[in-house]
């Protein structure tokens, strides 16, 4: 089987979870953490696609919020972090991170620390560029 032969079908999450225009961003923001999700689909009444709400978009939401909060990330940041070296297999990163929910994961060195980040996206990229091997 190549990747040709997987359908999007087999491979999407359902159901998607959904919002309507009018839910509170904090509400969102709770749906997502609490289904350790990274975006919520936006709908209308007839559940038409109105557009979609990721954790990226967030980011701008705290950015651009009036007042500005006084909080620093040590209240937010997790320490529990997973890593991986340069050196490690992609097919191992890549499972853990499916294991854990992970999409991102920092790449260190013992001599100089932080080198690095490896993401799902950079997987996804890989993956569609990879090359299908010919069976012998």
């Amino acid at each position: 089987m190549t990747t040709d032969d997987i359908f999007v079908g087999r491979l999407m999450s359902t159901p998607a979870r959904t919002v309507t225009p009018d839910t509170l961003v904090e509400d969102a923001a709770r749906t997502i953490l609490d289904n350790e999700i990274g975006s919520l689909v936006v709908v209308g009444d007839d559940d038409e696609l109105l557009g979609i709400l990721t954790t990226t978009d967030f980011v701008d939401i705290v950015a651009k919020s009036k007042p500005k909060a006084e909080t620093t990330v040590e209240r937010y940041m997790s320490t529990d972090v997973a890593t991986t070296a340069a050196g490690d297999s992609i097919r191992d990163v890549a499972d853990e991170m499916v294991d854990h929910g992970f999409h991102h994961m920092p790449v260190v060195d013992e001599d100089e620390g932080v080198i690095g980040m490896i993401t799902t996206t950079d997987m996804a990229a890989y993956l569609s560029h990879a090359e299908t091997p010919i069976p012998t």
